[in-house]
């Protein structure tokens, strides 16, 4: 099962209390995955599609606690490529279902000027207090929303149709603290994404997937250690490097001396450390500057070698 998924029937469990969230997710599920169709005589249906069997039966029950209708569903194919079961959320005007006073309550169906005409943004109405945005996102996720499995990268977007309503998701993420959603165009929608770990983590937070928050900060913590340890692997495996790569280039010079004049023009203490480094080739400086009698510190031995390195070059 895709964490997506996960995320998804987590969300489908929660029940709202209030009745204020109940109309808030309603609208905000609506708005994002819903069409309206005009069926003779001036009456309206509302058709709601998920491929998704929790969403469909969450919403069947939410539409009748807050509106007191039955909704009808029915199980169609989908059109994607995966051929997938497709479950329809159905309220028709024409079976007494309410669709008409359904939009108009979810502010989908607004009136101007004794015209009526259908909204493409977010009803300030609908999002006053911070439970009902939290709902709201949660409609508007359930219906068009997806996230990324934290195994692979970070990221969770809404997919909207038009630029006004995602202008004002955009909004409503931007009410909460330290959250910065992102927006661009791909394949004919409109995407507000958010990509940081840590805010993709307070989002499902903020729309109440704590068991996948959870999941979330395990993946993002192990991920975490594993690169923390290959950051101290390699910075072992360049110090190594740059150990034997001094090495060499000191005994290239002491060897230098050795061929062409001899250790014994060195001053003892350069010659014991000169002897010793030929001893003992892949010696760290520490492990060199111990052997030495008495022993000494790394750097008192790193001056000694500097200077043999001097002589060298002179020769």
């Amino acid at each position: 099962m895709s964490f997506s998924l996960e995320v998804k029937n987590e969300l489908s469990r929660i029940e709202p209390e209030k009745k204020c969230c109940q109309l808030a997710e309603l609208a905000g599920f609506i708005r994002s995955c819903g069409s309206i169709k005009l069926v003779g005589g001036g009456k309206m249906k509302i058709v709601l599609t998920t491929e998704n069997p929790a969403i469909a039966r969450h919403y069947k029950k939410l539409i009748k606690d807050y509106f007191d209708v039955e909704a009808s569903m029915e199980i169609g194919q989908s059109s994607s490529f995966k051929k997938n079961k497709q479950y329809i959320i159905s309220l028709d005007d024409r079976n007494n279902q309410k669709a008409e006073p359904i939009l108009r309550e979810t502010a989908i169906l607004m009136i101007r000027e004794g015209m009526n005409y259908f909204s493409d943004g977010i009803y300030q109405a609908h999002i006053k207090t911070k439970c009902c945005r939290k709902a709201y996102l949660r409609g508007l996720f359930l219906g068009s929303g997806t996230i990324t499995s934290p195994q692979k990268s970070y990221h969770i977007e809404y997919i909207c149709a038009t630029e006004t309503l995602a202008n004002d998701i955009k909004k409503l993420i931007n009410t909460f603290v330290d959250l910065h959603p992102k927006q661009t165009f791909r394949n004919k929608n409109y995407i507000v994404y958010i990509k940081e770990a840590e805010q993709v983590g307070d989002m499902l937070n903020i729309m109440g997937a704590h068991n996948q928050y959870f999941a979330l900060e395990d993946i993002r913590m192990m991920k975490e250690a594993r690169n923390k340890a290959n950051r101290i692997s390699n910075c072992d495996n360049a110090n190594m490097d740059k150990t034997l790569d001094a090495a060499q280039r000191q005994l290239a010079a002491i060897n230098k001396i050795k061929e062409k004049k001899g250790l014994d023009i060195l001053p003892d203490k350069l010659k014991e450390v000169a002897i010793l480094r030929l001893e003992n080739p892949e010696a760290t400086l520490t492990e060199l500057a111990k052997l030495v009698d008495p022993p000494m510190k790394k750097s008192g031995l790193n001056n000694r070698i500097r200077k043999i390195e001097e002589i060298s070059e002179k020769i």
